[in-house]
């Protein structure tokens, strides 16, 4: 008999009987760990999750102290769980380039103006439509209507969720040229547009020659002469103090610039269906606030503007508002049936 081999063997039993011990009590007091940011149908899971919001403008603008409005009751509401990171400037592209985003997963929220949305869904360029709205009270009234929420369901199709409509303000015109007292002193000036085509046919019919262009570039192209003017609502002239390049700035109120906060559908799909409620109930909530910021600070940003130096005119705006129908017949029937009568018809 071997008496060191039969030895050797019962310690490689008793070694390999403590490796079963030691596997088994390891399986039996470990969880699976959740996957950050996911979560079940109902919220049970906890979620951990850090968004990205943008926006193309400056952070004194009313779209960046919304955000951070949304982002405050966001993380309160989540107590934490969701974070959200804002980049202002057009750090992350301007809102075009946001859009994309969006619908590729690299972007989670934007805040946009809503021209840019008519080159993916039609029937926002109806909100482009020069004149459309009579006052703020009837555009707030249109986009919290039923007109609203089928506009911001439709962004379904591209991929994108509509949380809510925010506000940028009746549009109005700068340039370093010459003061705007009528129709015609709008002739020949090279403007910047949003890349929109409605826009673009409306300062046509106006006279001048309606340049697209990124926001991003615009700043440059105003400084350099490239272009004479462009047209944006006064928290955006005062937000990028465009009184430094331009000289004259005309209250043509010509096109009401509804924002809309949106939301990437690949982001919301990852989240439950509690923190998705959060998300669209902040969006609404901040949007409130956002826009009676807008509203509120209009009147002090137009006094500094003169102070600054800009000479601002009034011109009448019958003659305007009347070349501008011009335009209507042309659209129509692009949009779905009855959509601009349906508009008109809530002006009180």
């Amino acid at each position: 008999m071997n008496i060191n081999g039969g030895s050797q063997m019962k310690r490689v039993l008793v070694l390999f009987l403590c490796l079963i011990m030691v596997v088994s009590f390891t399986a039996c007091n470990s969880t699976p760990k959740e996957p950050e940011g996911t979560g079940d149908a109902d919220g049970g899971a906890a979620e951990s999750v850090t968004l990205k919001a943008a926006h193309s403008v400056a952070e004194t603008h009313p779209y960046h102290l919304g955000l951070v409005k949304f982002k405050e009751l966001v993380e309160e509401r989540t107590d934490g769980k969701i974070n959200i990171e804002l980049y202002s400037n057009a750090v992350l592209g301007d809102e075009r380039a946001c859009i994309e985003g969006l619908q590729m997963g690299t972007l989670d929220i934007a805040v946009s103006s809503t021209g840019p949305l008519g080159n993916f869904e039609q029937d926002f360029l109806v909100l482009d439509l020069p004149y459309l709205f009579k006052d703020v009270t009837h555009a707030r009234t249109v986009l919290d209507s039923p007109i609203g929420d089928e506009l911001m369901a439709s962004l379904d199709n591209i991929g994108i969720v509509g949380a809510a409509f925010w506000e940028n303000g009746f549009r109005n015109v700068t340039n370093s040229k010459r003061p705007i007292n009528a129709l015609a002193d709008m002739n020949g000036l090279k403007l910047r547009t949003m890349e929109n085509e409605v826009h673009m046919a409306a300062f046509k019919t106006f006279g001048v020659d309606p340049t697209p262009m990124a926001w991003s570039e615009v700043f440059t192209s105003l400084q350099t002469g490239a272009l004479d003017g462009q047209e944006n609502p006064i928290a955006i002239i005062h937000a990028q103090q465009l009184n430094t390049v331009q000289d004259y700035l005309a209250i043509t109120n010509h096109v009401y610039s509804p924002s809309a906060l949106l939301i990437s559908k690949i982001t919301m799909s990852d989240l439950s269906e509690e923190n998705q409620k959060i998300l669209i109930e902040a969006a609404k909530e901040a949007g409130n606030y956002e826009r009676e910021l807008l509203s509120s600070m209009e009147v002090d940003q137009l006094k500094e503007l003169e102070e600054a130096g800009m000479t601002i005119t009034r011109p009448d705006l019958d003659e305007f508002i009347k070349t501008a129908q011009t335009i209507y017949a042309n659209y129509e029937n692009q949009f779905t049936e009855g959509l601009i009568d349906d508009i008109l018809s809530m002006a009180k």
